[in-house]
C-alpha cells in the first residue's frame, strides 16, 4: 500500500488504532475458526461460528481483498473452507472439483481477487483455483513443481508472481520457489544464490513488491531478497537474531517494518525496514505466551496481533514504531494453539 493511501486511511480512521473492521485467527480446537469485529477499544463479541465448520485443525486464514470472503487452510479434507463475510460467516461455498490434495497449510487471495492459492502437504503441493464467488477450475500445475510440502504461499502486489515457501527432502530444493503467474504458472524463476537454511515456514513480499521475506527453521531464521523478477542477494541479517525456527512473517502497509512470529521467547521480534533490518524494537512488556505461529498487521498499521501456542492463543498490541499496551483479551478465546491470523480490509 503507498504511503498516500495508507495516511488517508488513518486519517479517516482518527489515527494510531483507529482500525475498525474484523480479526480472524486459524486455530487447533473446533470449531477452527474465530473471528471477532475489531475497533479501536480492542475486540468485540465472537462473531458465531459458521454453520459448517472447517473439518479440523485450522492452520492459516485470509480474506478477499474486498472483504466479502474469508478462507481458511485446514488439516482433513476438503483441506481449505471458504465462506461469503459480511459481518458473520455465510453459507460454505462447494468445495472445489479437484481438492487440494493432502494438509492445507497456507491460503491466499491474489490482489485482484480473481484467484484462490492453497499451499498443501502433498503433491503438487501448491493448488490454485480462479476465484469468482466459488472456485473455477484448478489451473494446471507448475511445470517445475517443489519437491516437498507447501507450507507458506504468497502472491507479489501486483499479482505477476506467486510465491511457495516449502520443506526440503531433496538435495534439488531451495525451500522457496517463486513462478510468474498470470491465470497460470509460468517458468519458475531460479533459486535464490544464498537460500533459507531449513524448511521454510512463511513468505511475504514487501507492500511494494520490492523484496519478498521468508521466514525458516536454522539460523538466521528470517531470509530476505531484493525482489525483481527473480531474486537479488540476500540482505544482511538481523543484528539481533531471531533466536530459533521462524514461522510467520509479514510487512506493514507502509513498508517500514517487518514482523517474525518465532519458536522461542520473546516469540514475536519486529524490525525497521528499509532495504535491509534495522535494529530490534523493544520487546511488548506483556509477551505472547507461547510459540508464535502467525503475525499480521492491520491495515492502517496501527495495531499488530500474534497468534500463539498457548492460551489465550492470540495477543494484540498497539503499533506506533514499536509496541504498545497489549489490548484484553477477548471474552470468548480461540479454543486451541493461533496458528494463522488475519485483518479483513480496511
Amino acid at each position: 500500500m503507498d504511503p498516500i493511501t495508507l495516511n488517508a486511511i488513518k486519517g479517516a480512521a482518527g489515527g494510531g488504532g483507529g482500525y475498525s473492521g474484523d480479526l480472524a485467527v486459524a486455530h487447533n480446537t473446533s470449531p477452527y475458526i474465530s473471528v471477532y469485529p475489531w475497533s479501536p477499544s480492542g475486540f468485540g463479541t465472537k462473531y458465531s461460528n459458521p454453520s459448517t465448520l472447517p473439518t479440523n485443525h485450522g492452520k492459516f486464514t485470509a480474506f478477499s481483498p474486498d472483504g466479502a470472503d474469508i478462507a481458511v487452510a485446514h488439516s482433513t479434507s476438503p483441506y481449505v473452507s471458504v465462506y461469503p463475510w459480511s459481518s458473520g460467516f455465510g453459507t460454505k461455498y462447494s468445495n472445489p472439483s479437484t481438492l487440494p490434495t493432502s494438509t492445507g497449510y497456507g491460503v491466499a487471495f491474489s490482489p485482484d481477487g480473481a484467484d484462490l492459492a492453497v499451499a498443501h502437504y502433498t503433491t503438487p503441493f501448491v493448488s490454485v483455483y480462479p476465484w469468482s464467488s466459488g472456485f473455477g477450475s484448478k489451473y494446471s500445475n507448475p511445470s517445475s513443481m517443489m519437491p516437498d510440502e507447501g507450507l507458506g504461499v504468497a502472491f507479489s502486489p501486483d499479482g505477476a508472481d506467486i510465491a511457495i515457501s516449502h520443506q526440503n527432502h531433496s538435495v534439488t530444493s531451495k525451500y522457496i520457489a517463486v513462478y510468474p503467474w498470470s491465470s497460470g504458472f509460468g517458468t519458475k524463476y531460479a533459486n535464490p544464490a544464498t537460500p533459507p537454511t531449513d524448511n521454510a515456514y512463511g513468505v511475504a513480499f514487501s507492500p511494494d513488491g520490492a523484496d519478498i521475506a521468508v521466514a525458516h527453521g536454522g539460523s538466521p531464521n528470517i531470509s530476505v531478497y531484493p525482489w525483481s523478477s527473480g531474486f537479488g542477494t540476500k540482505y544482511t541479517n538481523p543484528g539481533t537474531a531471531i533466536p530459533w525456527a521462524g514461522f510467520g512473517v509479514t510487512f506493514s502497509p507502509d513498508g517500514a517494518d517487518i514482523a517474525v512470529a518465532h519458536h522461542t521467547s520473546p516469540y514475536v521480534s519486529v524490525y525497521p525496514w528499509s532495504s535491509g533490518f534495522g535494529s530490534k524494537y523493544s520487546n511488548p512488556s506483556t509477551l505472547p505466551t507461547g510459540i508464535g505461529y502467525g503475525v499480521a498487521f492491520s491495515p492502517d498499521g496501527t495495531v499488530l496481533a500474534v497468534a500463539h501456542g498457548t492460551s489465550p492463543y492470540i495477543s494484540v498490541y498497539s503499533w506506533d514504531a514499536g509496541f504498545g499496551t497489549k489490548y484484553s483479551d477477548p471474552s470468548t478465546l480461540p479454543t486451541g494453539i493461533g496458528n494463522g491470523v488475519a485483518f479483513s480490509p480496511a
